[in-house]
């Protein structure tokens, strides 16, 4: 990921712009496509939606990195031999794809999108800037896929917009060996959380691996905290705008996570969530909250080696009831090029075919597709899926969960402004808070 740029995504001449750098990012990656050949085609095969195959292409806007995108591109190349049509995909960098994300759709999108489940979805379907595949989910999807993941594919006005591929849930990571080595055991309340961390620094590594160039991996702290001090209500309603940020709640959130610093990585605005798996790899950090698909960024030997535990309780009343698990997939634009073509390709990559091909490459992911190959998980996918289905409320993650205006121009810059000075709170929120009532308009 680079570092994400601060236009405004309601700028009005932030779609040319976003053309622009659009090209210069799939420039950037032409060597990364060339060696993963991410142009397929094939030969044409049966058609699931019982029309007949076409020949044609359809083009594919993905946000994947590390192992997803050679694990994307086995999945469009099944698709081609199936269907003879060809996948042109153009891969952006992460951050700035979901900063801009606005404009590009309303620009000139390709005719499929990776994108996320829930609020995110939502949004862009309440603006028109998507197509609905109701016939998508009608003719093949909804016997696949679970309820809980069709009703965050659904919009406000009940059609579905969305197919779910993965999940993945946030965690503690951290290596057994070290742990082994060391001899510490896995926390369960905030206390023992801060002990081990000044037991770690004592032995001479970094505690907690903390990154925040890309601009959204903090969200994810402030949401844990979040929801193990006020609960996973309060957290929806103040995502959605409607709670205050200038609030004893919230304040109470930030004083919470300033306990944390001391035990951070060092020149955190600098670094890549990558370079906090490298940490983490390196045994240099002995744990990293982040979701599974960090092993995506490190040696298969170092993937054996990785284990996790739910973030620690703070208040009793909550526990443990609550983790972002946030659902990845794919949407439609608008007005695809070819439509068609853009629905066979949504309703196949959340086939079990497409999942289990995607998760034998990037297996730092759980399957959306009921009928996954779970045979084939690793001991760390089993365990997340145990703790995804024994955990009482599911978030998607801030900027999933809010507006996406509002997470990118005020939060991104907020959290970021909240590192670099955590002394002081009260002027923090009051900001953040007036900017939202500009934003939601409450």
């Amino acid at each position: 990921m680079s570092d994400p740029t601060r236009r405004s995504p309601e700028s009005a001449d932030a779609g040319a712009k976003l053309i622009t750098r659009r090209r210069l990012i799939a420039t950037g990656v032409t060597g990364m496509a060339a060696a993963y050949g991410l142009t397929a085609s094939g030969a044409a095969a049966r058609d699931l939606f019982a029309t007949a195959a076409e020949a044609g292409s359809v083009t594919l806007a993905s946000y994947e990195e590390n192992t997803g995108i050679p694990a994307l591109l086995a999945d469009t190349k099944l698709f081609t031999k199936k269907y003879g049509i060809d996948v042109k995909t153009h891969t952006f960098a992460h951050g700035p794809f979901q900063e801009q994300i606005n404009s590009y759709l309303q620009g000139h999108p390709d005719d499929v999108f990776t994108w996320f489940a829930g609020y995110r979805m939502q949004f862009f379907a309440a603006k028109g800037l998507a197509t609905p595949i109701d016939d998508v989910w009608k003719n093949l999807l909804t016997a696949q896929m679970p309820p809980a993941f069709k009703a965050a594919s659904t919009g406000l006005d009940g059609h579905q917009y969305f197919v779910p591929n993965k999940n993945y849930p946030w965690a503690v990571y951290y290596r057994r060996s070290l742990w082994k080595e060391k001899g510490y055991a896995p926390p369960s309340t905030w206390a023992q959380f801060i002990a081990l961390a000044k037991k770690m620094k004592a032995d001479g590594l970094t505690p907690i691996a903390f990154t925040d160039k890309d601009g959204w991996p903090p969200m994810g702290t402030f949401d844990i905290i979040n929801m193990r001090i006020n609960g996973y209500e309060y957290h929806v309603r103040l995502m959605a705008g409607k709670q205050s940020w200038n609030s004893p709640q919230v304040k109470a959130v930030f004083n919470k996570w300033r306990e944390l610093f001391p035990y951070y990585s060092e020149g955190a605005l600098g670094l890549s969530w990558q370079d906090g798996a490298a940490q983490l790899e390196n045994k240099q950090a002995g744990m990293f909250f982040l979701g599974g698909f960090l092993t995506g960024a490190m040696k298969p030997a170092t993937g054996k080696d990785i284990d996790f535990f739910p973030f620690p309780s703070i208040n009793p009343k909550w526990g443990h009831d609550s983790i972002d698990a946030p659902i990845d997939g794919y949407m439609i634009s608008k007005k695809p090029k070819n439509l068609d073509a853009a629905k066979k390709l949504v309703g196949f990559l959340g086939t079990a075919p497409a999942t289990d091909a995607y998760l034998a490459i990037n297996s730092g992911n759980l399957g959306a597709n009921k009928h996954t190959n779970t045979s084939k998980y690793s001991p760390m996918q089993k365990k997340e899926a145990k703790l995804i289905a024994s955990t009482k409320h599911i978030a998607q993650y801030m900027d999933r969960d809010t507006r996406p205006d509002f997470a990118s121009t005020v939060m991104i810059p907020s959290l970021q402004s909240f590192i670099s000075d955590p002394g002081n709170v009260n002027k923090l929120v009051q900001s953040i808070e007036k900017q939202k009532k500009a934003i939601f308009g409450q």
